[in-house]
């Protein structure tokens, strides 16, 4: 079995060594530099995910992906995730195809319905049509990928009529994947669609999960599809010992989940939920490498997956930090999960 392993950021705002926050716009080119590093380390995937807040200040990923693929040659780029509800379909795919054009067929991208909700109400849509926007964008980013003319209609943007849309691609089209964060019927969409499958596992036992990838294969062979891969997305941070790991990266996790509470329905963290979410059974991928690594291989094996994408990073963290957790990821990580599978 072939085994992938990538990084994910939703461009988390650096801070400098006596905690003051960069800039955006210092954040964003360190992003672009973290995303060229992770090819000489040795990861096999970059994402950006979409997001429209000060500590998340990424809201054109793609724009930051494309200037990765320029100083790149390998690695493989995309989005983790874009927020198809309160996007056009139409845009997203000329910007991941341009994207693909850039890097010579590098691009792929993770849809999403948007479990971070600012940028529904930024860009003028209503939350109570939060089901039905992305079935209906989802539906029509598939047809996109079929290459040729697209004709479609419905209730969420214009109608196309034969409509050639551009850039072509040159060999076919790009790997999407639909991101699922615990929604049965969002595991039957990706099926049906012939999507591919990322598990969003933010919290709680990621064995839970292997529920969703059995009925994600299930669907398949009920629509007639062939087996398509699972991706596993989850936060983590490597340092050179699990004490460092857990001292760098708890109270800037305590801090994030604290802000968010409130929109998301969280619980305010305590220490020893952070201890649970970085033990053996929890979701929170913080250590040594070694700690690191015998944690993915477990839960690849039990979810049946065949990626791993660790989302590093949290607000305040330096980026000379992200930068050791890329480095050791890549060189220590990346090679002994593939022992352990071997």
């Amino acid at each position: 079995m072939t085994y992938a392993f990538g990084l994910d950021t939703f461009g988390d705002r650096n801070a400098d060594t006596d905690g003051k926050p960069l800039s955006h716009a210092q954040t964003i080119r360190n992003v672009v530099d973290e995303g060229v590093f992770a090819e000489q380390a040795g990861v096999d995937f970059f994402g950006i995910g979409e997001h429209h807040t000060g500590y998340f200040p990424m809201p054109a990923g793609d724009v930051a992906l494309a200037a990765i693929a320029a100083r790149t040659e390998r690695i493989r780029l995309g989005s983790a995730v874009t927020v198809l509800s309160s996007d056009d379909p139409v845009r997203v795919f000329q910007r991941y195809s341009t994207l693909n054009a850039i890097s010579s067929g590098r691009a792929e991208v993770i849809l999403g319905r948007g479990s971070s909700i600012e940028s529904f109400p930024l860009f003028g849509y209503d939350l109570a049509d939060y089901e039905e926007l992305f079935e209906e964008k989802a539906a029509l980013f598939a047809e996109l990928l079929k290459g040729g003319p697209v004709t479609w209609a419905g209730k969420t943007r214009a109608p196309l009529f034969n409509q050639d849309v551009v850039p072509h691609t040159e060999s076919g089209p790009f790997p999407v994947w639909i991101g699922v964060g615990g929604n049965p019927q969002s595991v039957i969409r990706a099926a049906r669609l012939g999507f591919s499958l990322a598990l969003a596992i933010i919290g709680g036992p990621p064995a839970r999960f292997a529920a969703y990838s059995q009925l994600f294969q299930r669907a398949l062979e009920k629509f007639g599809r062939p087996p398509l891969p699972v991706l596993v997305h989850s936060p983590g941070h490597v340092a050179a010992s699990d004490e460092q790991a857990k001292a760098e990266f708890w109270p800037r996790w305590r801090e994030i989940i604290t802000l968010i509470a409130p929109e998301r329905g969280f619980a305010i963290p305590a220490e020893e939920d952070f201890d649970r979410e970085t033990g053996p059974h929890g979701a929170l991928y913080v250590g040594s490498p070694e700690t690191v690594a015998q944690k993915i291989a477990t839960n690849l094996r039990a979810l049946d997956a065949t990626r791993f994408d660790l989302k590093y990073g949290m607000p305040g963290l330096t980026h000379e930090q992200l930068m050791t957790n890329i480095e050791l990821y890549g060189s220590k990580v990346i090679p002994r999960v593939r022992e352990l599978l071997g």
